[in-house]
Order: C-alpha cells, then sequence, then structure tokens
C-alpha cells in the first residue's frame, strides 16, 4: 500500500470573499482573458469548431488587446460605468493581458517539448515532472493575477454597479445549468 500524503500538513485552499458580484467580475474577466489566452496558445490553424471560432494561427497582442477592449466596453454599457470607470478597467484589463500573454507562449513551447520528450526513444520521467510542475506553476501565477486584475476591476465598480451586474446573470447552476438534468 502506498502512502498518499507524506506531508503533516494539507494545503489550504484560497478563500474569496463570498460575493456575487466579486464571482460576477471573476466570470466577465476569467472568460476574457482565458478566451484570448486559449486562442493565442492553442490557435494553430483551422480547427473543427466552424467559421465563427476558426482562427489561422494565434492571436496576435494587438488582437487579444482588441478583444479585451471590447470586452471592457460591453462591460461598461451593462452596468453604465462612467468614463473614468472606463478608462480605469482598461488600465487594469490592459496590464493583466500584458502580464498573462507571455505565459501563452510559454505553453505553446511547452506543449512542443512535451511532445519531444514523449517521442523521444527512452522516456524520460524527470524531464516530464519537471515539466509539468512548470506549467502548474506558471498556471498559479495567471490564476493569481487573474484574481488580482478582478479584485481591482470590483473596487472600480460602485456596489450599485456591481449588484447590477450580478442582477444578469442566472442563479446558481449558471450557463450551463439547462444541459444538466437531475
Amino acid at each position: 500500500m502506498t502512502e498518499q500524503n507524506s506531508s503533516p500538513e494539507a494545503p489550504r485552499a484560497v478563500r474569496l470573499p463570498n460575493s456575487p458580484a466579486l464571482l460576477i467580475a471573476a466570470i466577465v474577466l476569467v472568460a476574457g482573458l482565458s478566451g484570448a489566452l486559449v486562442t493565442k496558445a492553442f490557435s494553430q490553424g483551422p480547427g473543427g469548431f466552424g467559421p465563427p471560432f476558426m482562427h489561422h494561427g494565434p492571436m496576435s497582442p494587438a488582437q487579444i488587446e482588441e478583444r479585451a477592449d471590447k470586452m471592457v466596453r460591453h462591460l461598461a454599457v451593462e452596468v453604465d460605468a462612467t468614463n473614468e470607470q472606463q478608462d480605469k478597467l482598461r488600465g487594469i484589463m490592459r496590464a493583466a493581458v500584458k502580464d498573462v500573454v507571455p505565459v501563452a507562449e510559454r505553453t505553446r513551447n511547452a506543449r512542443l517539448q512535451a511532445r519531444e520528450l514523449l517521442a523521444a526513444p527512452t522516456i524520460n520521467r524527470a524531464d516530464l515532472e519537471k515539466l509539468r510542475t512548470e506549467q502548474i506553476a506558471s498556471a498559479d501565477a495567471v490564476s493569481k493575477r487573474v484574481v488580482q486584475a478582478i479584485a481591482d476591476a470590483a473596487e472600480v465598480l460602485t456596489p450599485e454597479q456591481r449588484k447590477k451586474l450580478n442582477d444578469r446573470f442566472p442563479p446558481h447552476g449558471g450557463f450551463w445549468r439547462p444541459w444538466h438534468r437531475g
């Protein structure tokens, strides 16, 4: 029988404030950043998703920034944000995108490195594990940066605007609720 957890302390889970507005802001920012990152990291040519989602190569940093700016404009309309709030939100988003986009290139390089390691005549488990831990650390850094951007954006909005944004989203179950049964 193998030992499952050799450390005396279990890792602590990061707890965020239990606020629906923060959750909504998180969804909006994560969706935008994730979409930009995933597209940049993984779209290497036409895919199987059909014409609206088909990209011919990775998005440029300018395209990613444009998509993020469009998302901020959409959010601003939804909550009746002032011009000053929009400028602050754009600054937060641009800074976050600039911090997160380079990770996409490293992710693409790591994927190529993993393919090489797995195609080698001898599997080097130590190198695979090193690559895995590097990617986990990279994902953790992105996650921390996204949470920072979410908190910064939430502070720009008034409590009324956060409530308005919260009211625009469905209650528990989210967007996928109709797809779940039982």
